[in-house]
This record gives C-alpha cells, sequence and structure tokens, in this order.
C-alpha cells in the first residue's frame, strides 16, 4: 500500500489565503460553476507534479462519503473528473471510474467548529461500505475541498483498513490546514464568509449554479420556524420539491430535529 497527498492552497495563518473565501462559502453552498473553476485550479496544480503517477494503472476517483445527497466535493469531484479525463485522452490512457463510499450519517451537528477527536468522535458512530474487489490494484484518488483537522483522511484510511483494500492511495485536496496551531473553527470562517444568513442563502438557490448538495440540505432544515418559514416563502417551488425529495431520500425524515421542518416542505404550511 503506498499513500500519497497534495493540497493546491496551503493555510499557515488566518489572515492571507492564496484563494478566496467568499468563492469558497458559496462553493460549500452549492455554487457549482465556483466547483468546476476550483476543480480545473486543482487539476492544473495536481498535474505538474504527478503526472507520471498516472500512467500507470487504472484509476478510481472518490468524494467524500456520502449516502444519497452529494457533497459540495462530490462536485469538486465530478469536474476534476472531466479534466483528468481529457488528459488520459489525450494521453491515449483509460478514462477514469468515479468510486463511492457509501456513508449513513447519524448526527446533525455542524462539525466546523469541532476540534479533530471531536469530529473522530461524532463521525465514529457512521457506518460506511466500499467494494474492496473493484479497488483491487488500482489507484484511487480521494478528494475533498480542505483538509482542516485531518478527519476526513483519518476516516477513509480507517475504512481502508477495515476491509483491508489493496492498492495506492492519493488524498487530494484544493486547500490544507499546514500550520496546527490554528483554531480547527477556521472552517466555519471560510464555510459561511459570503453565506452568513438566510437572505444570502435564498440568493444562492434561486441562481442558476445552484445545486443542493449535503450542507444546504442539513442548514436548512435545522433552521428555526422563523428562519425557515422565511427560507421557505422565498425559494422557488422546484427547489422546494428537490429539497424534501433529496431529505427523505437520505432518510432524513427519521431524525427527529428535522422532522418540523420536513413536514411543511411538504404540507406547505
Amino acid at each position: 500500500m503506498m499513500i500519497s497527498r497534495y493540497s493546491l492552497h496551503k493555510i499557515d495563518n488566518n489572515e492571507q489565503f492564496t484563494f478566496s473565501p467568499s468563492d469558497y462559502s458559496v462553493f460549500k453552498f452549492g455554487n457549482v460553476r465556483v466547483a468546476e473553476q476550483f476543480a480545473k485550479e486543482l487539476f492544473e496544480g495536481f498535474i505538474k507534479e504527478y503526472a507520471d503517477q498516472l500512467m500507470t494503472e487504472e484509476i478510481y476517483i472518490f468524494p467524500s462519503p456520502y449516502m444519497a445527497i452529494p457533497t459540495a466535493s462530490n462536485y469538486l469531484c465530478y469536474y476534476f473528473k472531466i479534466e483528468l479525463d481529457r488528459y488520459l485522452f489525450l494521453k491515449g490512457h483509460s478514462s477514469s471510474k468515479l468510486g463511492k463510499i457509501h456513508r449513513k450519517q447519524t448526527y446533525t451537528i455542524d462539525y466546523g467548529n469541532l476540534s479533530f477527536e471531536d469530529r473522530k468522535n461524532l463521525i465514529a458512530n457512521d457506518t460506511y461500505y466500499i467494494d474492496r474487489e473493484l479497488l483491487k490494484n488500482k489507484l484511487c484518488v480521494f478528494l475533498d475541498d480542505i483538509k482542516i483537522t485531518g478527519s476526513h483522511e483519518y476516516t477513509v484510511k480507517k475504512i481502508l483498513n477495515e476491509y483491508d483494500v489493496q492498492g495506492n492511495f492519493f488524498f487530494l485536496y484544493y486547500a490544507e490546514v499546514v500550520n496546527l496551531d490554528l483554531d480547527p473553527k477556521i472552517e466555519n470562517f471560510f464555510n459561511y464568509y459570503t453565506i452568513a444568513d438566510e437572505k444570502s442563502l435564498i440568493e444562492l438557490v434561486n441562481s442558476n449554479n445552484f445545486k443542493f448538495n449535503t450542507r444546504v440540505v442539513k442548514y436548512i432544515l435545522n433552521l428555526a420556524e422563523d428562519q425557515f418559514t422565511y427560507v421557505f416563502n422565498n425559494i422557488a417551488e422546484e427547489k422546494k420539491k428537490k429539497l424534501f425529495d433529496l431529505a427523505i431520500s437520505n432518510d432524513y425524515h427519521q431524525i427527529e430535529e428535522y422532522q418540523t421542518n420536513l413536514k411543511k416542505l411538504y404540507y406547505g404550511n
């Protein structure tokens, strides 16, 4: 087993960054055009350093684990795969394959404010599945948008070990915190930099560049009654239907904290 890692942007302080926090925030809340741009930037940086490694094996690309609702990193992964497959085509190589780590999530809390240990403990009760035989002796690229504490990478490595997956593994990030003295809460500084209230969220949800992801669905379902009503009254009908269908596809109607808002979505009052 060989494990490698690459990140495009390095975060070593909480004041100056080599990427736009504003763009990152709307990306995390569903702006897929920014996801496409981030993916192009990430691919260009990655291929400069690791082109040779891609020519030796069949490649599987994985976004962060999810059940039915894609994560923001899933869209980053989707556009990264397009860039990679174009490159592989020019090299006469087989295209990459899209993999998935299946996940049954058990919590509603936003872990952007948590430490590594708290994150690790929070996701410990989630259940995961990966196809060991499919990935045997493949190059597996696990792509995520940002590495703060490493809990995502820790979890993926734990899954790989539990399923005894044999292959070469690459962890790929758009950005990475390299100064371990920085407070992990910096993640929510980025997440909510632009999308800081219901008004900014509504504007994004109603835009042409928006697609629902796990963060947006959970955020809306977690809103207090008056905040939820404000969002409900100001997003397009087709978006309400999509939000509801995605939520129940992820079994969110089985989570008590979401049930009141889900009923309002369904019944409309």
